[in-house]
């Protein structure tokens, strides 16, 4: 093997050409020595001895010399030309985007040009035919708007029995749709429609309470229908009733009739004046709701152990009853009712003028003595001419009763005129 020759040797000494130049010559090794002094001149790194080793046989070595340090290359100045950089960016704009040939330049000043295509519009996809069951179905819902349902692949008619079953909503895949933005609602299938339905439909929990409810609010309007009645319509009704009965009764004695005797039940032949509470009220003969008290009218008591005797008795107790409340209430206020306050009875001759004389707030239903022809309680210690009203306390109720009694005071014809207490 033959090293490549260095430029220098390993003494440093550079080689010579013409040294070498016998090499390619034949016979140039022939000479006895010559092979190793061509050796000796070569450098070969495998054979170069270390620092500090004794050289090879083979090697000779010579001064070193430094090594020629490489010449600079001599730096040539860059030419310096001025160009203006907006003008430059907007040439290479221009040649980047190049505008595109006209018609003319295509084909020619004299071409003729094509007419530009019309376009027709598709036609809209046909609707599948539903019949109006299924719409009513699907659309009973109103919670949900009915759009046109998406395509979603097929599904078998297993699988949807068993979403119906389920209750859960017929979708392409739970996952598919987990991310997706909410969109219009699914229309409803007829299946999803008759479950909304009948879970639209009461239970029978809620149409009991709803039945209980309702008959709550009727009983209670039933109730205020009956407060008003009896607060208000029957004492609209009953003043009109006794009203009338009064002009009844005048007009009968206008005409001579209904002189003091023995009368019907129900049959009036007095009236009632109490100036104080501004009452004027027909004196009817008995106490029967229905055909006195309740018409608005004032009773005489005149049957069994509660008969009275008229006003025009030499003696006797003259007692009426009437209502505190409700239909025509003519005795409401008689409490307010003080000793001297006049209580006229008129007649179709007369005038019987009583004062009031004392008052009893409250006393059972059963004690009849209160018109007995001395009643304990009222003050009188013999026989006289008295005159007693009874009604029922407290208000509303008829618990108790409360009795006013009154003294004669004046009995005057009519002849003479009304007494003083009706003029003022």
């Amino acid at each position: 093997m033959t090293a490549l020759r260095p430029e220098r040797d390993s003494s440093g000494v550079p080689y010579d050409d013409d040294q070498y130049a016998s090499y390619g010559e034949p016979g140039a090794f022939d000479q006895p020595g010559a092979f190793e002094a061509a050796v000796d001149h070569l450098a070969d790194p495998l054979t170069d001895p270390l620092p500090g080793q004794h050289p090879s046989p083979w090697f000779r070595s010579g001064p070193a010399e430094p090594a020629p340090q490489p010449t600079p290359e001599p730096v040539r100045p860059q030419k310096q030309e001025w160009y203006d950089h907006e003008e430059y960016a907007r040439d290479w704009q221009v040649e980047q985007q190049p505008q595109e040939p006209t018609y003319e330049e295509l084909y020619g000043a004299y071409a003729p040009r094509r007419p530009a295509p019309v376009y027709e519009p598709l036609p809209e996809p046909a609707r599948p035919q539903v019949d109006d069951e299924t719409v009513g179905l699907r659309t009973s819902d109103t919670r949900r708007i009915v759009e046109p349902e998406p395509e979603r692949p097929a599904e078998g008619r297993a699988a949807r029995r068993k979403a119906a079953k389920k209750g859960a909503p017929r979708s392409p895949s739970a996952s598919s749709t987990a991310g997706a933005p909410p969109g219009p609602a699914a229309p409803l299938s007829r299946v999803e429609a008759r479950r909304a339905e009948r879970a639209r439909k009461p239970s029978p929990g809620a149409v009991v309470s709803r039945g209980l409810g309702e008959l709550f609010i009727t009983v209670g309007v039933l109730m205020l229908l009956f407060v008003t009645y009896q607060l208000w319509w029957t004492n609209i009704r009953a003043h009109h009733q006794a009203n009338g009965a009064a002009s009844d009764l005048q007009e009968k004695w206008a005409k001579g009739k209904g002189k003091p005797g023995a009368f019907e039940p129900g049959q009036g032949f007095a009236l009632l004046h109490i100036p104080r509470l501004d009452v004027v009220v027909p004196i009817a003969e008995g106490i029967d709701k229905s055909k006195v008290l309740d018409r608005g009218m004032v009773g005489h008591y005149n049957e069994g152990g509660t008969k009275t005797p008229m006003p025009d008795a030499k003696t006797g107790n003259f007692a009426v009853a009437g209502h505190r409340n409700t239909h025509g209430e003519p005795f409401r206020y008689i409490n307010q009712l003080e000793p001297g306050d006049p209580i006229i009875v008129e007649t179709q001759d007369k005038y019987f003028v009583y004062k009031m004389a004392s008052i009893l707030p409250q006393t059972q239903p059963s004690n009849i003595a209160v018109i007995g022809p001395v009643p304990p309680g009222s003050g009188f210690t013999k026989p006289g001419r008295y005159i007693t009203l009874t009604t029922c306390t407290p208000e509303f109720t008829s618990k108790y009763r409360m009795i006013v009694w009154g003294k004669m005071a004046e009995e005057r014809p009519r002849s003479e005129g009304k007494p003083s207490a009706l003029v003022n």
